[in-house]
């Protein structure tokens, strides 16, 4: 039998088991019983620890999906300082914290592109700060503060009403609402955030109104919050073929504004309307400092030890040679915005409900300027001793790691090959239509149908200073004071404001970069059909949801000799899905639950990989062997996936449960990298030409690696949830849930050949324990997972992150009825980031990702926060 024959056997066999085992008529007794567990739902308030997790125990027992939730404790108290960390509490998920903070979540072992996140149900716009990472379909939680956050869902399983994109699944964040809160309800906050390792000490303030009149047919709700946070990574990166063991620090000022504005307005008892505008904004200015640590000519024969593909793990480097350490620092004015605005409107008439919403979400960002300054530091002497490679983290011996502003052995100036700006933009507009029509049609209770709109366009580009007239000064003009490094080392501290401000002197104009220009527009429809059932111990829903979109990107043509053309070209594509779904909920007793869902998912692909532009992000970028063309495929398939499970709930005690569930998910769709090193397409780097050579030859300068994206075939998710929750009358309570999962791919699918899909950890482990009365309520939380791949095209790669833990600590003391003393520990083991190369020899990878090398590892920071919050 076909796979795809199976599939749809199972779809239909599903659907004709439910409605075969459900009674025609539904009987008093069990419409009394939906209608008290209905109720049950709605009169839970949520206050404290223990009202959180009973709230979100309450929205997993009564959905008739695979869901899990998180739900805020009080006004703007959120279970944890960042929503990503929240999420990573739920079973199942797991947190990718590349800079600090949850940016990221991956569901059930597939990539955290997989996952499609929504804000009250409809999309947000966001682009990235960072002009090495992709730009993709996932949402930077970052953005978003946890004060201004109700609630979240998880859903797991798919069903025909909920927006299309997640195979992973799909996270829906709720704000709060006027009308739901009691009239003049006011929370303010302010927080002091401290780094362990930036050694700063940050603010932070939130604050929420929410007004209605007596009548309760209109209010109005305004939150905002502020944080300026300095934010500093130290580690080691490894650049073989130029630097090799490069100790460095990463330092960010993040300025992070929030605003939400929610206003009601319900003339009649079947009436509503909404208005709900956000805006987001994050100052991400950047400073990355690096060391190379440059070894002499003859260094071959420094080197005591090589792995498999002939890379040197272990260095002894003489303190003599001509040239000591490059000191170089990339300054990046950077940022990003995203505003929305959201109306949506509900009427309830007597034999049916007519929802929608209509709205536009914009997002712009990327880098206002890069620069870079650096020179000689220090004499050959510093760095004589010794550079061993050999575990997953590199080991630096040498004579001296401490270097200020006077051991630069020159005058620094801008650079000006390095001077650009890359702006990128991010928008959709969109309109949903929703009917609801309630039914005595024996089992089935509901019929629902719709349909959605949505025109999204996506656009990135670089433009290249012209510069003229740079001049250097002393180095004491750029770096004041110093900073800690990574492996021990302490380094000039660079001053942002002063390196920018002389960057932008010698700037004279702006041009096009043709390599960087790409634009990718998507009109997508879709419609459903879902029917809710319930009978005599069982529920659920059943439907089919049927996806188009048309896509397009323009781009600048790139001909066999390595000239751009000068007018733009266009590439389309077209595609429809047919996404049918089925949800089971069967009721073995009054407290035992049995699940089983079924369906067809799709995500689309990343927007980077379907730019159909030629881009050259390694072009005259100071790294020599770092020479890449990538381009994206705007003809790209979605990647598309079988997805079920099964699963059992034992509701133990009016807050103690017992869940485990197995789920399988099936991707028969995939958008994979190919990558082939050493190609030769008519273009010279000027970092070939004075590294005198290239792997392609001596005195060869036009040698490159060639990334292209194409569809394949995907691979197999298949695991097992477990969770665990109960709270007791002395005041302690604790939740514990464990994840397996077995995400294999093919091998060909990576240019790392390692066959499992990217952000995917085998085990995933959190355990929370908490103690809670009138007055003081505290919480002790761990989460660790297993390696994991992390994957991107541009300048990082393809490496393998080794498992990760955290241990939180957060309290609060209840001073009076209206104030609150707040206490969070985030990290407080101080867990590193380590990060290898693992790919073998014949993987189309540099020589810093494969057999084990050492490629990049970040010390870990702790950051405690102490607050005061008033709630009235």
């Amino acid at each position: 039998m076909s796979s795809k024959t199976f599939k749809k056997g199972f779809l239909a066999s599903s659907i004709a088991m439910v409605l075969a085992g459900v009674s025609a008529q539904a009987s008093a007794a069990d419409e009394a019983a939906a209608a008290v567990n209905k109720d049950e739902v709605e009169v839970i308030q949520v206050t404290g620890i223990r009202g959180s997790l009973k709230a979100s125990l309450n929205a997993k027992r009564f959905s008739n999906a695979v869901l899990d939730a998180v739900s805020s404790e009080d006004i703007g108290k959120f279970p944890d300082g960042d929503v990503g960390e929240s999420l990573g509490r739920i079973p199942g998920v797991a947190v990718n914290r590349q800079f600090g903070q949850g940016q990221q979540v991956s569901i059930r072992g597939a990539s955290a592109q997989l996952t499609r996140t929504l804000l009250n149900g409809h999309t947000v716009a966001s682009t990235g700060w960072y002009d090495q990472q992709d730009i993709d379909r996932s949402f930077n939680y970052t953005l978003l503060p946890p004060e201004l956050v109700g609630g979240i869902e998880v859903y797991k399983s798919s069903q025909a009403n909920i927006v299309e994109g997640g195979v992973g699944g799909t996270v829906i964040v709720k704000t709060r609402k006027p009308l739901d809160l009691e009239a003049n309800t006011l929370f303010a906050s302010v927080k002091a955030d401290y780094g362990t390792v930036s050694e700063e000490a940050d603010p932070e303030v939130s604050g929420l109104y929410s007004w209605k009149n007596d009548s309760e047919s209109f209010g109005v709700l305004i939150a905002g919050s502020f944080s300026d946070q300095n934010y500093q990574r130290n580690g080691i990166e490894s650049l073989v073929g130029w630097g090799d063991i490069v100790p460095s620090t990463f330092e960010q000022m993040r300025e992070r504004t929030a605003l939400n504005l929610a206003v009601q307005y319900a003339p009649t008892d079947e009436l509503e309307f909404g208005l709900t505008v956000t805006s987001l904004e994050l100052q991400a200015d950047n400073l990355n400092t690096s060391l190379f640590a440059m070894f002499p000519d003859d260094k071959d024969a420094s080197c005591e030890q090589t792995n498999a593909d002939g890379t040197c793990t272990f260095y002894r480097r003489p303190g003599t040679g001509a040239n000591p350490g490059w000191a170089q620092t990339w300054a990046r004015s950077t940022g990003m915005t995203s505003d929305t605005y959201d109306f949506d409107w509900k009427y309830e008439a007597e034999n049916f409900t007519l929802s929608g919403r209509v709205g536009n979400t914009k997002s712009e960002g990327g880098t206002n300027l890069t620069a870079n300054y650096g020179f000689w530091l220090g004499t050959p002497s510093d760095y004589e001793g010794t550079y061993d490679a050999t575990g997953d983290v590199i080991a630096i011996d040498i004579a001296n790691k401490v270097f200020g502003a006077e051991d630069f052995a020159g005058d620094l100036s801008s650079a000006g090959w390095a001077l650009k700006k890359q702006p990128n933009s991010d928008e959709e507009t969109y309109v949903n239509i929703d009917v609801e029509v309630p039914l005595d049609l024996g089992a089935i209770s509901a019929v629902k149908a719709g349909f959605r709109y949505a025109d999204h366009s996506v656009s990135q580009q670089t433009l290249n200073a012209n510069s003229s007239g740079i001049v250097g000064q002393d180095a004491s003009a750029f770096y004041s004071g110093t900073m800690t490094s990574g492996a021990g080392f302490v380094l000039p501290k660079p001053n942002f404001n002063a390196m920018i401000s002389d960057s932008y002197q010698f700037i004279d104009s702006y041009s096009e970069a043709k390599d960087g220009y790409g634009t990718v527009d998507e009109e997508n429809l879709a419609v459903y059909a879902m029917a809710d059932f319930e009978g005599d111990g069982v529920r659920g829903n059943f439907g089919i949801r049927y996806v188009t979109t048309d896509a397009s990107s323009s781009y600048y043509d790139l001909d066999a000799q390595g000239n751009y053309a000068d007018t733009l070209s266009t590439d389309t594509q077209d595609y429809s899905e047919v996404l049918p779904s089925v949800n089971v909920a069967f009721d073995l007793s009054d407290d035992v639950i049995l699940r089983t869902s079924a369906a067809q998912v799709m995500s689309r692909p990343n927007y980077t990989d379907m730019f159909s532009s030629y881009a050259l992000p390694g072009y005259n970028d100071g790294t020599a062997g770092n020479e890449r063309v990538q381009r994206g495929n705007v003809g790209l398939n979605p990647f598309k996936a079988f997805q079920s499970d099964l699963g059992v709930e034992w509701y133990f005690s009016e807050d103690g449960m017992f869940s485990a569930t197995y789920f399988l998910k099936e991707v028969n769709s995939f958008v994979t990298t190919v990558q082939v090193l050493n190609q030769q397409i008519g273009i010279e780097d000027p970092n070939l030409e004075a590294a005198g050579g290239s792997s392609c030859g001596v005195g060869v300068y036009d040698c490159w690696t060639l990334i292209n994206k194409e569809n394949a075939t995907g691979g197999k998710i298949k695991g097992m949830e477990f969770q665990l929750q109960d709270a007791f009358s002395n005041g302690l309570g604790y939740s514990v849930n464990y994840t397996y999962a077995d995400a294999s791919s093919p091998a060909s699918n990576y240019p790392d050949q390692i066959g499992v899909f990217s952000d995917s950890s085998k085990h995933t482990v959190n355990t929370v324990g908490y103690y809670e009365n009138d007055f003081l309520s505290a919480r002790l939380a761990y989460n660790w997972r297993s390696e994991y791949m992390i994957r991107e095209s541009g300048f990082y790669g393809q490496r393998q992150h080794k498992d990760y833990g955290t241990l939180d600590f957060s309290a609060t003391w209840s001073a009076t009825d209206y104030l609150d003393v707040t206490f969070e520990a985030v990290n407080i083991l101080e867990e590193d980031s380590v990060q290898v190369g693992i790919a073998s020899g014949d993987a189309q990878v540099k020589p810093e990702l494969r057999h084990g090398y050492p490629a990049w590892s970040f010390e870990g920071e702790a950051r405690y926060k102490v607050g005061v919050a008033v709630r009235f």
